[in-house]
């Protein structure tokens, strides 16, 4: 497991374009994180990184957001779903078969997404805008997006 700080808002959408970048088709993106920790954020960064110009929001009333770009990026939120069955009533993997799924709140539904998932777990920094990233896991082609900017 790895560590990643983010020193504001800049450095967190830095992060997540970097990744988008990267991120190929069929990836799974799984973010856990208290309320705040900037979950959301992250994604509307990953969906820059794939070009989409789209606004991004939080699915947590929804539950499930698309996003066009090189890639299509399928949003999701698990925060109000219970267990494993309503999950797989949404069919997520099937429909980032050809692009990529984020996923929050992936904590309610451990070992969701399989062992080639990229798994952060986001907690606030010291300042307002400040975030620590935990890589929990990461696909080997993602490992050069992960790394801080020089």
């Amino acid at each position: 497991m790895s560590r990643v700080d983010l020193a504001g808002l800049h450095q967190t959408e830095a992060l997540g374009r970097r990744l988008g970048a990267a991120l190929r088709p069929g990836d799974v993106v799984l973010l856990e994180g208290a309320l705040g920790a900037g979950k959301t954020a992250l994604v509307r960064a990953i969906a820059r990184g794939l070009g989409s110009d789209d606004e991004v929001v939080s699915p947590t009333f929804v539950l499930v957001r698309h996003y066009r770009g090189r890639l299509p990026l399928v949003h999701a939120d698990l925060y109000r779903l219970e267990g494993a069955e309503a999950v797989a009533r949404l069919g997520l993997l099937e429909l980032a078969d050809d692009g990529v799924l984020a996923v929050e709140w992936a904590d309610r539904l451990p070992g969701f997404g399989g062992p080639g998932a990229l798994h952060l777990r986001l907690h606030a920094g010291a300042g307002e805008n400040d975030r620590t990233v935990e890589v929990l896991a990461a696909p080997p082609h993602l490992a050069t997006a992960l790394q801080p900017a020089s």
